[in-house]
């Protein structure tokens, strides 16, 4: 009972840090409102976080084995609970950016920490129970999100950030109390790789988020940054995916330099010559693309094309959470084959947004939607959970952080790479298709190219004002139309996406499918050494 206990704190950290991902887009209104800040600096408030946490990742996964992953866990916790504070405190937008960068360090170092947690206190038919919990907790946190935000909005804005502080601290005392001291791996963190895989992968980060925003080849919208600005010529995105892929090469021929060595790398490339290590990241970064662009969208849809509120948006969603729920308490029962319930997971969330594809209209019963997302909402819990029990089952005690690290930046950059492709489609069909329909109808084609431009600019919020102008009605409706339409079309390319890693899972064939570890089959289970914790 203690070790669940304890899982129950590691999965507390985890939607603390999920729910922070998602929580901004609803309460950057008021945010906006209430401190004066500019469309820069609002764009720094919400992605500011997701830039730094996957920057991290690797970094976090190797501390978490050269100090043990509950000592990191907890740092995490801490380190985000104080920049939760500041940020709920806030005057300004410079802090409040600030705060939001710095809680992105906490969550790198919560997440990785919480699956080698989860992957060194259970073994056998427990450990898929387990990550069913777990993966569980992040496809709800990923829905309730918005729904907390556009409750916690009527109220005021500081309290998205301003509750994670007693969260936090409960979650600390039940990880001290209920769960042990983790192993340590005695070594030290390669530096120059740290800095390497920060900057790789921060700036790949910042260019899968920010395409849309300033362009993918040719800058489209001035970058502005502490005075600076960077308008014309090449993106600053496509420079940023340049260098990254540079940094990158180097980063893994030195790493690859100091495995055959025998030193201390960063990350021991030597992992990826585990095939269910190797094979399943794949999977797991084909399943952040399906899984996470739709929910980016789907919120847009809800209020600006079906007029729900705020809240209600995030109410529908809840659906979402409770498939996924069901899916952690069924998965109880077949935790044992793993790779079975990773395929069925993904059946089911694409035939959950093939639904969704088929119903989305501009008058789609409330309820079809909520069975669309229920069916989803179960894949999501079967599939996101055992898809990580997969890729770490063969991964050596030793080397758990490191697998959790690069596990943890397969499924960040998988979602961040989903949402850039998901936005970038769902914006350009509703352009495309209203623009269309607005020439259809008489309206003249410069005209038509302006309403369609300020529609999608606006991410559709210039709507009901539409509507409500008798003259700029129908220009309404067909925008309404053009929403439904792309959010039809994005289903299918996730769905489409989910079935392309549903083909992926068949190169995955894990040598420990009962969920043990590679640890425990050679009887190499690491020690814990004294700690002062």
């Amino acid at each position: 009972m203690r070790q669940w206990l304890g899982l129950v704190a590691v999965s507390l950290g985890v939607a603390l840090i999920v729910v922070d991902i998602t929580i901004v887009n609803v309460i950057l209104a008021p945010i906006i409102e209430d401190l004066e800040v500019t469309s820069v600096e609002a764009q720094w408030v919400q992605e500011s976080y997701a830039i730094i946490f996957a920057a991290l990742l690797l970094i976090s996964g190797r501390l978490s084995d050269l100090h043990g992953a509950r000592k990191i866990f907890l740092i995490g916790l801490v380190v985000f609970g104080l920049t939760s504070l500041v940020a709920a405190v806030a005057p300004n937008g410079g802090l409040l950016i600030l705060a939001r960068f710095l809680q992105g360090i906490g969550g790198a170092m919560i997440l990785p920490t919480s699956l080698a947690l989860v992957n060194a206190t259970f073994t056998g038919k427990a450990r898929g129970q387990a990550f069913a919990v777990w993966g569980s907790t992040i496809g709800a946190a990923a829905a309730v999100g918005p729904l907390l935000g556009g409750w916690l909005a009527d109220f005021s804005w500081r309290w998205a950030f301003g509750i994670n502080i007693p969260l936090v601290a409960l979650i600390i005392a039940g990880a001290l109390y209920y769960l042990p001291a983790s192993p340590r791996t005695r070594g030290s963190i390669d530096v120059l790789g740290g800095v390497l895989s920060a900057i790789g992968l921060g700036f790949l980060a910042f260019g899968l988020i920010e395409g849309r925003t300033y362009g993918w080849l040719k800058t489209i919208e001035p970058l502005e940054v502490a005075g600076i600005s960077w308008s014309g010529g090449p993106s600053p995105v496509f420079v940023a995916f340049v260098v990254s892929i540079l940094v990158m090469v180097v980063f893994w021929r030195r790493q690859t330099a100091l495995s055959r060595r025998n030193e201390e790398p960063l990350m021991d490339v030597r992992l990826f010559s585990i095939a269910s290590f190797r094979n399943g990241n794949v999977v797991t970064l084909v399943v952040g693309l399906g899984e996470f662009g739709i929910i980016a969208v789907m919120p847009l849809w809800l209020q600006f094309a079906l007029d729900y509120s705020a809240f209600q948006a995030g109410l529908a969603l809840v659906a979402l959470a409770a498939g996924s729920f069901c899916a952690s308490g069924a998965s109880f029962s077949m935790s044992s084959a793993p790779i079975t319930l990773v395929r069925l997971g993904l059946i089911l969330e694409a035939a959950g947004l093939a639904m969704l594809g088929l119903i989305a209209a501009t008058d789609s019963a409330w309820w079809l939607i909520a069975i669309a997302l229920f069916v989803y909402g179960i894949g999501v819990g079967f599939a996101t959970a055992q898809v990580t029990n997969i890729v770490l089952v063969d991964v050596p005690a030793e080397s758990a952080g490191q697998g959790s690290g690069l596990q943890s930046a397969s499924r960040e950059l998988g979602a961040a790479l989903g949402i850039a492709v998901l936005t970038t489609l769902f914006f350009t069909t509703i352009t495309s298709n209203l623009r269309d329909s607005l020439t259809g109808s008489g309206v003249p084609d410069e005209q038509a190219r302006e309403l369609s431009g300020v529609v999608t600019d606006s991410a559709g919020s210039v709507i009901p004002g539409l509507a409500a102008d008798p003259q700029t009605a129908s220009a309404a409706d067909a925008a309404r139309q053009a929403m439904a339409d792309a959010i039809e079309v994005s289903s299918y390319v996730c769905a489409g996406l989910l079935l392309l890693a549903l083909a992926a899972t068949l190169f995955v064939k894990p040598r420990n499918p009962g969920g043990g570890s590679a640890a425990e089959d050679k009887h190499e289970v690491t020690k814990p050494e004294p700690s002062a914790h």
